[in-house]
């Protein structure tokens, strides 16, 4: 157990320690992009800084990271081939650090290293990615309209059941995708709200310069999801079914496609994102709406506008706020050169705020022209997999919430959650009829 903790700790002085340690320093000497990565202030309106950035260049370096709030540069750091995931090949550790790495051990399965889909380059992200893209087509999310449309049906009737007073998140945000990736995976239901719980810790780690508490508990977390999955694929050895995670399991076990590390990475990955982005999408789509009277009317007159509302959400308030690729040769992308070895931040909640892009970008328009021309879901080979299933989503679940509580107000003040990265709320008290003045 001593050893243990040893090898936590100095992977949280590699990958959080060091960084939160030397970011914070260029915070108090007034650095605005050292405060968008550690300041708990962002998370509640962090557009500002982003104009700010914007302003200040295309590429602008804090003496560690490069990072852009520009679309025009953000898409084509996404798309380009001389970029990579951090955590692929250009992001190893050498000398001194991949020594100390050694000694703190791999540690949990999370979503932030390799094999993570989210941390491999090709041709390893390739394989990963063929054995699974099937489910997620758009045939495939077409199918499980009906699906989601019942789920939604069935929460909602709890809500009615239970209200005036519900808790948006915890009651219908967060429980109808995690309901729908969960039958999709051929998961138990009844442990739908474990896993919700679980992906929150796992979303920590997604963060740079976490607290010593946060690592903890994210590397708990991911410990635990990945110890009940490997359970699970026993039972699914004995009884397959007709769903992902089967599938996943039969090119480990018959084809040998899969490491076992492989598999368990990329099952654990498709669950936890299966509901995270949806989660944030219907929750930062119902503040706005209920803080837009005049959109949500606009769709209630016109429901054909709800898929563009949706990419319009998307845009304007991203639930993936930023993403980090490294640059594996020197090049020039978008007019700017950019030397091997730089990591590069970008800010994909500025870069949909990019007037150049987006005009009025701080007005939010559910019949915006070229709403879907946000990068909220990335771009480039790492494109979001589950990006239609989320939209799927957020449109049915959005549409049946305001078509069943046409007056949904807000009951207090929402919560948004910790995380920098991925931009949500964790709490949202909604009240399901307007307040009727005497």
């Amino acid at each position: 157990m001593a050893l243990t903790g040893v090898r936590r700790g100095i992977r949280w002085g590699l990958r959080h320690g060091l960084v939160k340690r030397a970011v914070g320093q260029r915070m108090k000497a007034g650095e605005p992009t050292a405060a968008l990565m550690l300041d708990p202030a962002m998370n509640i309106d962090p557009f500002p800084a982003y104009d700010d950035l914007r302003d200040r260049g295309r590429l602008v370096s804090n003496g560690i990271v490069l990072n852009t709030a520009h679309h025009d540069m953000a898409t084509a750091i996404l798309r380009s081939p001389d970029f990579g995931v951090v955590g692929g090949p250009s992001g190893r550790a050498a000398g001194v650090f991949a020594a100390l790495a050694r000694l703190g051990g791999h540690g949990p399965l999370g979503p932030a290293e390799p094999p993570s889909m989210l941390s491999t380059d090709a041709p390893d992200h390739t394989r990963y990615r063929k054995l699974v893209t099937r489910a997620f087509s758009a045939r495939a999310v077409a199918g499980l309209r009906t699906r989601t449309e019942e789920i939604a049906a069935e929460l909602l009737d709890g809500l009615a059941a239970a209200g005036p007073d519900a808790d948006l998140i915890d009651d219908y945000a967060s429980l109808l995708p995690a309901t729908v990736i969960a039958e999709m995976l051929g998961a138990p239901l009844e442990m739908r709200r474990q896993f919700l719980e679980w992906g929150a810790g796992a979303a920590l780690s997604l963060d740079a310069g976490l607290s010593w508490k946060d690592f903890q508990r994210s590397e708990r977390d991911i410990q635990a999801l990945q110890d009940w999955m490997t359970g699970h694929f026993e039972q699914i050895r004995r009884h397959p079914g007709d769903n992902i995670l089967s599938a996943l399991v039969h090119a480990h076990s018959a084809d040998g496609r899969l490491t076992e590390d492989e598999l368990t990475s990329i099952a654990m990955l498709l669950l936890a994102a299966g509901f995270e982005t949806t989660v944030n999408l219907i929750g930062n789509g119902a503040a706005l709406l209920t803080a837009h009277p005049d959109q949500l009317a606009a769709l209630q007159a016109d429901p054909s506008l709800w898929p563009n509302a949706v990419d319009e959400i998307l845009r304007f308030d991203s639930p993936v706020q930023r993403t980090g690729r490294m640059c594996q040769r020197d090049a020039v992308v978008a007019g700017e050169s950019v030397h091997a070895g730089s990591l590069v931040v970008i800010m994909l909640g500025g870069a949909n705020r990019d007037p150049a892009k987006f005009p009025e970008p701080d007005r939010f328009d559910v019949a915006r022209a070229g709403a879907g021309e946000h990068v909220a879901f990335s771009s480039g080979i790492h494109y979001c997999l589950g990006a239609g299933l989320a939209k799927m989503e957020g449109e049915v679940g959005l549409r049946a919430l305001f078509d069943r509580f046409p007056d949904l107000s807000p009951a207090g003040p929402p919560h948004r959650r910790p995380t920098r990265v991925l931009r949500g709320y964790d709490a949202m008290p909604v009240r399901l009829t307007a307040t009727v003045d005497a």
